[in-house]
């Protein structure tokens, strides 16, 4: 029978780094959590916004009693486990969400992760009453994104020191030629000045 092992002084000090890390870690989300609950504006700017019908707001109701929450973010609500939803009326119009909605597959033309056919998880949502679809399709549509935010297709507007020097670094040197900066509608792109 053997004696009780003592840790060797570099495990020590290894688990005594790694124990500061964790101690660390939980007072600075201590710290946080205290500055955002006495914040007077949110952390973040939110740059989604949405303006919803009758048939949004059913949508909206729609949205959480099926369960699209389980897999999906849409105006704080849900996981972050699959997409946020939030924005989505400013890439796609209602007809394409409710095509989506009823043949995810055939109107995205690939393999989805989780709508399409069983025993894929989402499978039930192709199988939903015409109605439901179109209020959740309406609900969609009309979750906007502000020009810049993350979910825009558009950057935000004027002029910013990082798209331009990314676009000095990547862009072909005759893109400014070929296409119109969005950003700047008609003034000189950024190689032009």
């Amino acid at each position: 029978m053997t004696g009780k092992k003592t840790l060797k002084t570099g495990e020590k000090i290894l688990f005594g780094i790694f124990g500061a890390f964790i101690l660390f870690a939980v007072i600075a989300y201590a710290v946080l959590e205290v500055v955002r609950l006495k914040m007077d504006k949110p952390l973040f700017e939110v740059k989604t916004h949405y303006d919803l019908s009758a048939q949004g707001l059913q949508g909206s109701e729609l949205f959480r009693l099926e369960r699209c929450t389980s897999c999906h973010r849409a105006m704080r609500n849900g996981t972050n486990m699959g997409l946020s939803l939030d924005g989505l009326g400013s890439a796609r119009d209602r007809d394409w969400i409710y095509r989506f909605l009823t043949q995810p597959e055939q109107t995205y033309g690939v393999k989805t992760v989780d709508h399409g056919a069983a025993p894929k998880e989402a499978s039930y949502v192709a199988q939903m009453p015409a109605e439901k679809l179109q209020a959740i399709a309406t609900f969609l549509s009309e979750l906007k994104s502000d020009q810049g935010s993350s979910s825009s297709p558009l950057p935000p507007e004027g002029r910013s020191p990082f798209i331009d020097n990314m676009v000095k670094m990547w862009a072909p040197k005759d893109w400014d030629e070929r296409y119109q900066d969005v950003r700047t509608k008609g003034e000189p792109s950024a190689t032009q000045k």
